[in-house]
């Protein structure tokens, strides 16, 4: 680089950090935050070649957020999660472990180009031709399990100046306030998809808190449960049933939270799923093939499962699946101060009792007269029941040709082989996609 000003200007700098405030008032997404931050520090002419920025998340999926800016190629993100009880060598050698081992908040380090690499990270940033090294900790509050940990590089013959390293260290600060209100505002939004599900946690977000907050919807509805959960619980000891049971979903229910369909809840070793619709023929339609597309979707995730499970001497999983079309109540029931957002009315109790009747008819899957009617194809008819609660007998039916063969994704694969859940498989794709190098998402966290 040819050689600049080692001043800063404080008058570029307040822009950032008022740029910052405003971003965090408007609820901007980490991500947007990250980049418009690095791109706002280079342009007011700190001479950044990289800054990487990682924050602990309280998520499901994994354990923190990397985030890496290069000049040359924008950002990058990385999702990590931290094998259980296991810090890899690469982490034990990294300088972020070296400052929360030594309760220290930075470490600057200059890079020549012969000099020792005192951490491994030094190499790679050495091929980067980085010649200063800054990494910080940054907690978000006394006693919290979120922070921000990062690192600030240059590429300039003369590294950071004492006014950069001052300029750097102030908009830390302002850094950390937008990005903890960004990982605040990402975790309301976790916790809620994850326990309620995608479109129930919006209206959540969006102010139906209340109790009796709610609409009727039309909707095709799926109720699956898997079958003799009592003699796995006995026969394979809690955490084994508790694993099995994992499995059993990510097998059967996956397919119902896409392509319009909601899981709303899991009900011990079962699950409710909705395709909402219009009140007319043709949406209904619509929905009830898409749930009859997830069911063999399903039933071929369940054979796949079982194979790998007898292949390892393990009791096969068995299943049955409810459907039924009707309309539902969706929204807030319970207690003032203890409410839980799902379906519910008649046609909630017919498709379960529907599901019970798989039992009595030895079948996978039956459906109600409405449902196939709205299906099309081929149907068995089972008989006629009278459920209770519902004044008229019900046509119980099953579809008449076997479900076709469906190639089971390789993510699902790979999920049943190593005991990653399906969501957590789609996270390390989705990471392994954005590697422009081979290296591990551990290696990428602690850069």
């Amino acid at each position: 680089m040819s050689t600049i000003e080692s001043s800063v200007s404080s008058i570029l700098l307040d822009r950032v950090a008022e740029w910052l405030t405003n971003s965090s008032l408007a609820g901007d997404e980490l991500e947007n935050i990250v980049r418009g931050f690095c791109e706002r520090l280079t342009a007011a002419g700190l001479p950044l070649a990289r800054v990487h920025l990682s924050f602990s998340m309280l998520h499901p999926l994994y354990d923190a957020l990397s985030f890496t800016w290069r000049r040359a190629s924008g950002v990058t993100i990385e999702g990590f999660r931290m094998p259980a009880g296991q810090k890899p060598d690469r982490f034990l050698q990294s300088p972020y472990y070296y400052l929360l081992d030594n309760n220290l908040q930075h470490i600057r380090r200059r890079l020549l180009q012969d000099g020792p690499n005192e951490f491994p990270i030094f190499e790679d940033l050495r091929k980067d031709s980085i010649t200063d090294y800054l990494a910080f900790v940054q907690p978000f509050g006394d006693g919290s399990v979120q922070g921000m940990m990062g690192s600030w590089s240059t590429d300039h013959n003369t590294g950071f100046s004492d006014d950069m390293i001052d300029a750097l260290l102030r908009m830390q600060n302002h850094l950390a306030v937008a990005a903890k209100m960004a990982v605040l505002g990402k975790l309301a939004n976790n916790m809620l998809t994850t326990y309620l599900g995608g479109d129930a946690g919006k209206r959540v977000l969006n102010g139906q808190i209340r109790r009796g907050d709610g609409e009727t919807i039309r909707a095709a509805l799926v109720m699956g449960d898997m079958r003799e959960s009592t003699m796995y619980a006995e026969k394979e000891g809690r955490q084994a049933y508790i694993d099995t049971l994992n499995q059993f979903f990510d097998a059967i229910a996956a397919p119902f939270n896409r392509n319009g369909g909601e899981i709303l809840s899991f009900l011990g070793d079962g699950f409710l799923a909705v395709y909402p619709c219009g009140r007319h023929k043709d949406p209904s339609k619509i929905a009830c093939e898409a749930a009859l597309s997830a069911v063999h979707q399903a039933q071929a995730r369940v054979a796949e499962l079982n194979r790998d499970r007898e292949q390892k001497g393990l009791t096969r999983v068995g299943y049955g699946i409810g459907l039924h079309v009707g309309n539902v109540m969706f929204g807030n029931v319970g207690l003032k101060d203890r409410l839980t957002f799902s379906a519910f009315g008649s046609a909630v109790n017919e498709v379960q009792r529907l599901q019970i009747l798989t039992k009595k008819y030895g079948r996978e899957v039956v459906a109600s007269q409405a449902f196939a009617g709205y299906c099309g194809g081929e149907w068995t008819t089972l008989g006629e029941e009278k459920l209770r609660g519902i004044r008229q007998k019900v046509t119980v039916l099953q579809p008449r040709a076997p479900a076709p063969a469906i190639n089971v994704d390789e993510s699902f694969r790979e999920a049943v082989q190593n005991g990653l859940s399906e969501a957590e498989q789609v996270i390390l794709l989705h990471r392994d996609a954005k590697k422009q190098v081979e290296r591990t998402s551990m290696e990428k966290f602690i850069q």
